[in-house]
């Protein structure tokens, strides 16, 4: 069909059908327009010093070719590379959340839905053409790499503490040893019991930020060193709550320790209290309420969406939306959707 045909065609349809057009032909090139910068930005990055190859890790890397990327009405050409070790080609996705991605004209959009908090179903709803089950898939291999970011150690003042969370097995069919609980319910157990999932917060004053899970039941000293140890020095001071395994670990690593004792007598002793980890905690559990319930074996994903909220101040504009895409893509993340359907909750010794 010829151009002047195909307006002919554009002719024939009602003011409503001539809108839907218009639409879609804005959207489709707003779409392109948009999400090229990003992927320039990622290309950059990741080659600022050079190919690299992402299977061996070889500097020994060429162009090999181009590919072809459909966005909206568009194709685009982007860069293949080979490695002369191991012979093996990649792209500037290869192994990203953006990997074999059929619609990447679609990711502003959906990390846009990401920093706003909006459900699965309602950002599919203003995306369109995706369900919300793959929007699920790629929420979490976006979250697997963003989990990567990491900082080498603390710096003067370090308070930490630790939260609970119901262990929870959410989305899973055929329970075994209970019945399934809705939205969350609540333990079997008074108090802090094998039930309970234990997340350790530890924050400087500079807000460098650790946030993980470290196993169900209290926390113990093991543990402590296994999460954080390494990011420890004899130059930090601990300010913790009055549980005995923060005192027995600042005393085997020879650190001064400040102890607060749950029922709020003394919450400052000059320049040392916890109040910035329990504020952390507070805004934490009220923003993981918005989904009801968060499989245990999905939590550490969680704690990084907020620990990256928490950073670019839950801004949700076009540069937060960039940043996320291109931060995450710098990370490799080989999670596919069965590794995610399958992954199970590891307790940590």
């Amino acid at each position: 069909m010829t151009l002047r045909e195909l307006i002919a065609e554009i002719k024939k349809l009602n003011s409503a059908g001539q809108h839907r057009l218009k639409e879609f032909f804005i959207n489709s090139i707003a779409s392109f327009s948009a999400s090229e910068p990003v992927f320039q930005e990622v290309t950059e990055r990741k080659n600022k010093n050079g190919y690299t190859c992402v299977h061996c890790s070889s500097k020994q890397v060429v162009r090999f070719g181009k590919y072809k990327v459909k966005i909206g009405l568009k194709e685009v050409e982007r860069q293949r590379y080979r490695c002369k070790d191991c012979r093996k080609t990649f792209t500037d996705v290869t192994p990203t959340p953006l990997y074999r991605n059929h619609k990447p004209d679609k990711w502003l959009d959906f990390i846009k839905c990401m920093l706003e908090g909006y459900s699965l179903r309602k950002s599919a709803d203003l995306i369109g053409d995706v369900h919300f089950v793959t929007l699920f898939y790629w929420r979490h291999k976006v979250l697997s790499a963003l989990k990567q970011m990491d900082f080498n150690e603390f710096s003067g003042i370090v308070e930490m503490d630790e939260t609970y969370f119901l262990y929870s097995e959410k989305g899973k069919r055929n329970i075994e040893g209970r019945k399934s609980r809705k939205r969350g319910g609540s333990s079997r157990f008074r108090g802090i019991s094998h039930e309970q999932v234990c997340v350790l917060i530890a924050r400087d004053r500079q807000k460098a930020t650790f946030s993980g899970v470290l196993g169900t039941g209290r926390i113990i000293k093991t543990q402590l060193d296994k999460a954080i140890g390494s990011k420890l020095s004899s130059d930090n001071t601990l300010c913790t709550d009055a549980w005995r395994a923060f005192s027995t670990y600042a005393k085997s690593k020879g650190l001064e320790h400040y102890r607060f004792k749950s029922d709020g007598t003394e919450r400052v002793k000059g320049l040392y209290h916890i109040q910035n980890v329990n504020n952390y905690h507070s805004r934490l559990k009220g923003w993981i309420q918005r989904f009801n319930g968060v499989a245990t074996k999905y939590l550490d994903n969680y704690l990084s969406w907020f620990h990256f909220l928490d950073v670019v101040k839950h801004r949700s504009d076009n540069e937060t939306v960039s940043k996320m895409i291109v931060e995450s893509s710098l990370f490799s993340s080989n999670e596919t959707y069965k590794s995610l359907r399958m992954m199970k909750f590891k307790q940590t010794a």
